[in-house]
Formats: C-alpha cells, sequence, structure tokens
C-alpha cells in the first residue's frame, strides 16, 4: 500500500539527471561546463557511441570516478531548438548515411533501426520498453534453434529494476516471462486501443497498457506526457526517456566529456596488440584521443564496420575477427503491420504509440510449425506513416487521398517475429567509402523458413484480432524492426566476437556494449535490454581499478 501511494514520486539513486534537468527550458544543462581532456590526455574509457549502451556506460563510469570521453558521430542535440511537430522535418534526426543492403530479402536502412547524435536511437523510437524473457537467453537448450548467451537473465534482473526505475517506465503488472511490476501506473489509452483491446479479448488474447519509458507524472524536473504524437520525431518536452535527458546529464555533472560530430573511423593498437586510443574526424580533420580503453557502442551496422575497418598488428582481418565472427548472425525482427477501419473517431496519435500489448505468444508452442514466436502491440503511425501504409497495400491516386481523408478511423497493430540468428546474415565491408575515407557498409539478410512461418502466423492472429473487433476494412504491409547481433555474446573466438564480459576476444583493452552483443533477438524491443546491459559491464568494470598513469587492467571472463 505505501508502495502504491509513493509509485512513480521516488527519483532513482546514484542518478541526478531527472533532477538536473531545467524545469522550464528543454536543452540538456552541463554543456558550457563540460569537462575537456586534450588529446594527449589518456582517458581510463573512450566510448564510440551515445545511445542506450554508451550513455548508460558513460553516466555509471563517470559516477564512480573514471575519467570517460564519449565520442559521437551526430550532434549534441536541443530538444527545444533541433526537434519539431512534424514528420516531414525530422529526417535529419535519424542516420541517412548509405549503406549497401542485399541478400533475398534485403532490410531497408535509415528511421526505423538506426540512430544519430547524442541519444541514439532512443530519441526516435516509439518508447516501448519490455524485458527480454529468462526463455531468451537460451533457446539453444530449450528450443534447439539459436544460440544460448554466456549470461542468464538473473544476471540483468536487478539492472532490469535499476534501469526501469531511471527511464522511469509506466505499465500494468506485468504477467509474462519473469512476472514484474513497474514504477509509473499505466498511461491513459485512446480509442484505438480500445477496440484493439476488445478483438483481443474476444479472440481470446490476454493484454496490457505499456510497458513505456515514457513519465506518467511529474519526474524531477521532466514532465508530465502531453500525448502530442510525435515520439517517433524526438519527444520535445523530455517525458520520452532516452539517454539524452536520463543519463547524459548525470554524466556530465561528473566529468564526462562528451564531444558530438566526431566520426571514429579506426581503433589504433600497437605492436602489442593493445588499443591505444582511436582515429576520428571531426570538421574535416583527423585526429588521435588516447585511451587506457575502448568500448565500442555503434550498434549492429556500424560496430562490426568499425571492428573490421581497425586492422593493425595481430588483427590482419580487423579487431576480434580471428574466427571470422565479426559482423555475422545479424538480426532484425518481422514487424509486419494491420489496420482495421471502424465507424467512429479513434485519433490513434493521442497517445503513446504503443499502448497495449501482448506477449502471449511470445515462447515455443509446440502446436505451431515454427520455433519461438512474436509479441504484439498497437502502433499509432502519423499521417505521412500511414500514407506508407496504404501504399504498401497497393491503393494509388483517388484511393490513396480517400484513406488519407479517412485517417482518424484507422486502428494500426504491429507484431514482433523473432527471426532466427544466420551466420550469412551478416555486415562486411564494400568496395566503395564514404566521405570519411571509410568503406561503406554492406548488410546482406536473407530469412529462413522458420522466420517467414513466424510472421505469416503473427500476421494472420492481427488479422483475427481486427475481425473479432467489428473491423469494417484492413489494410497489411510487411517490414522489418530493429537490429542486433554482428558482434555476439559468447563462449570462444570460434562463435563470437566478444565474451560474457563484453571484451572482444584477443584483446586486453577493447570492449563491445550495445545491441550487437546479443546472441538472439527474442520478440522483445531490444533499447531497455541494451541500457541493462550497459549498466552490468559498468558493474563489472567498476570492481576495477584503473587510473591513467598505470593503464589499464581487466581480468575479466573474456580475451
Amino acid at each position: 500500500m505505501i508502495k502504491d501511494l509513493f509509485k512513480g514520486s521516488v527519483l532513482p539513486r546514484d542518478n541526478d539527471s531527472a533532477r538536473l534537468l531545467h524545469p522550464t527550458r528543454r536543452d540538456i544543462p552541463g554543456r558550457d561546463r563540460m569537462r575537456r581532456f586534450a588529446h594527449d590526455d589518456e582517458v581510463d574509457m573512450l566510448i564510440i557511441g551515445c545511445g542506450a549502451g554508451g550513455g548508460v556506460l558513460a553516466q555509471r563510469l563517470a559516477r564512480s570516478g573514471w575519467r570517460v570521453c564519449v565520442l559521437e558521430r551526430g550532434p549534441f542535440w536541443d530538444p527545444e531548438a533541433d526537434w519539431v511537430s512534424d514528420e516531414a522535418g525530422s529526417d535529419h534526426i535519424y542516420w541517412n548515411d548509405v549503406r549497401i543492403v542485399g541478400g533475398e530479402d534485403p532490410v531497408q536502412m535509415g528511421k526505423n533501426n538506426s540512430g544519430h547524435g547524442v541519444g541514439g536511437s532512443m530519441v526516435h523510437y516509439a518508447g516501448y520498453t519490455p524485458r527480454f524473457h529468462p526463455s531468451d537467453f537460451e533457446t539453444q537448450t530449450r528450443d534447439g534453434v539459436g544460440a544460448d548467451w554466456p549470461i542468464a537473465y538473473r544476471d540483468l534482473r536487478e539492472h532490469y529494476a535499476r534501469v526501469e526505475r531511471e527511464l522511469p517506465v509506466a505499465g500494468q503488472d506485468w504477467p509474462w516471462g519473469d512476472p514484474h511490476s513497474y514504477p509509473h501506473s499505466p498511461h491513459p489509452i485512446c480509442g484505438a486501443a480500445e477496440r484493439a483491446w476488445q478483438g483481443a479479448i474476444r479472440h481470446g488474447i490476454e493484454m496490457r497498457v505499456g510497458p513505456v519509458a515514457i513519465a506518467n507524472g511529474v519526474f524531477g524536473n521532466r514532465p508530465h506526457c502531453i500525448y502530442r504524437g510525435f515520439c517517433l520525431q524526438g519527444c520535445k518536452v523530455n517525458a520520452k526517456a532516452s539517454p539524452l535527458v536520463t543519463h547524459v546529464p548525470d554524466a556530465l555533472e561528473h566529468g564526462a566529456e562528451i564531444r558530438a560530430d566526431c566520426m571514429v573511423v579506426r581503433i589504433e593498437v600497437d605492436a602489442s596488440g593493445r588499443a591505444t586510443g582511436v582515429m576520428y574526424v571531426h570538421e574535416g580533420r583527423e585526429c588521435f584521443q588516447r585511451a587506457a580503453a575502448v568500448a565500442v557502442c555503434g550498434y549492429s551496422i556500424e560496430s562490426p564496420r568499425l571492428l573490421l575497418n581497425s586492422s593493425g598488428p595481430g588483427y590482419p582481418n580487423g579487431i576480434g575477427n580471428a574466427g571470422d565472427q565479426v559482423g555475422r548472425y545479424l538480426m532484425v525482427q518481422g514487424a509486419p503491420q494491420v489496420a482495421g477501419r471502424f465507424p467512429e473517431l479513434l485519433r490513434m496519435y493521442k497517445a503513446p504509440p504503443p499502448e497495449v500489448s501482448s506477449e502471449q505468444f511470445y515462447e515455443t508452442d509446440p502446436s505451431r510449425d515454427f520455433a519461438r514466436g512474436f509479441s504484439i502491440q498497437t502502433i499509432s503511425p502519423l499521417p505521412i506513416g500511414w500514407a506508407e501504409h496504404v501504399l504498401a497495400d497497393g491503393h494509388r491516386g483517388a484511393a490513396l487521398r480517400e484513406y488519407m481523408r479517412d485517417y482518424n478511423h484507422w486502428a494500426v497493430l504491429g507484431a514482433l517475429s523473432e527471426l532466427l540468428a544466420l551466420p550469412e546474415n551478416r555486415v562486411t565491408l564494400a568496395d566503395e567509402t564514404d566521405g570519411f575515407g571509410m568503406p561503406l557498409a554492406r548488410f546482406d539478410y536473407t530469412q529462413c523458413e522458420n522466420d517467414r512461418r513466424n510472421i505469416a502466423f503473427a500476421k494472420q492472429t492481427l488479422h483475427d484480432i481486427w475481425e473479432s473487433a467489428g473491423a469494417q476494412d484492413v489494410l497489411t504491409i510487411d517490414r522489418y524492426a530493429h537490429l542486433v547481433g554482428g558482434c555476439r555474446m559468447g563462449t570462444s573466438p570460434d562463435n563470437s566476437v566478444v565474451g560474457a564480459d563484453h571484451r572482444v576476444w584477443g584483446t586486453d583493452n577493447v570492449f563491445v556494449c550495445d545491441g550487437s552483443v546479443m546472441p538472439t533477438q527474442g520478440s522483445a524491443n531490444p533499447a531497455l535490454t541494451i541500457m541493462v546491459l550497459a549498466s552490468r559491464l559498468a558493474e563489472l568494470l567498476g570492481r576495477k581499478q584503473v587510473g591513467a598513469t598505470r593503464g589499464f587492467a581487466y581480468a575479466g571472463a573474456g580475451g
């Protein structure tokens, strides 16, 4: 009862970001007085990328007294000045650099799977933050597919709870996976979500509200969500969580430096194979920053790309690539969406995009003809996104205009199907180079039969929900969501790139901490688990002694 009385009002310990934010301005405090390291200063940890992994790692280590420098490819966002309540005006917040795609089922790159700037892709994610299930960490043992992680769910449980308090996550008590509650109560839902819930109940499917990392009430100096509908264009009021507002302010307060607009092109190693720092490009100039240790947090395309491009003594094919594992086992989730039309006005944009969801189909069911499963959640595309949906269903001209005029009568459900990790789905370096002189990333992807069956079953389930809800018409779009893998975690350099401690095999002082280390994808959005992995890594590193004058020493399980 006491817990319920104070639910959502208690701020987390060991992270003052919510208090450090200004009560009325939306820019990030501390930038003007941020610590600045010289290039020849050997920082304790140099972090590449300031997204879900890099942002949390920087905050944790800076608070522990580490000399931390973060290099981020994109800008240091000012939510008030840089983001707009407009779909067409928000293209600049996505990573739009050229990537080459191939395979039988190529993946479109862009806003749905690539972050850009301080805060990473969580700046423009929908806010949905479910946990992975215990089964995700042992799919080979349980279901004979994928790979077992070298760590278990229990190794992350306390970090899940800690990060959920920091964000904070709002939602109903969660019955699936490891049952748990959330620090904030669930948000109210709009008419579109009510219709989806009604259809699900009639079809025998259990639903819950949330979980979303969006404040449902004042949280320090972060305001309550105002339900403006532009979550995917950057939250201008700072109600939606991203490292930019949840971890960066505290990192700066404790002495971390975050250098924006810096593209890292190579990790430098000495004759013994130890990393000595990184080469990066800023304003057209190539610079070198010394470091006692390097953490690569660039995500599933850029992290493998950087390791492959960092050949040197002992690493002729790239750092960590002695077993030809860098870039392999890249995964996406199948993310079909089905929209239903109803006679009343629903206004699906007037709430967090993922309002209600279900993980009833998450686990392997022997009665189905595929392994693993999928989750279901409401989706709330804005008008341009809705036009893409209508076009994908084959409507043009006058029909397209009619569907656009009818926008407020529609509701959309999406599935996230767990697609399996396959070695041939990988990132390699292309012959072409970018403006920094770095080889472009090439991403080849092909589904297996298990993937196709999973997606088909999920898509039919969405149709069944809308039929049970009484939809007058339906539209369908096939798509992908989320990237993980490419530098996966494992037990040896023959089957992975990093060990259980995130250290790259064969190195003393190079780590990878982002979604690329995940051996399996699950049917959950990956952002929360990436933050949790970074929190765990910081805890492991925090037990060791590091100093710029005496070098970096870490005796972990990997390498």
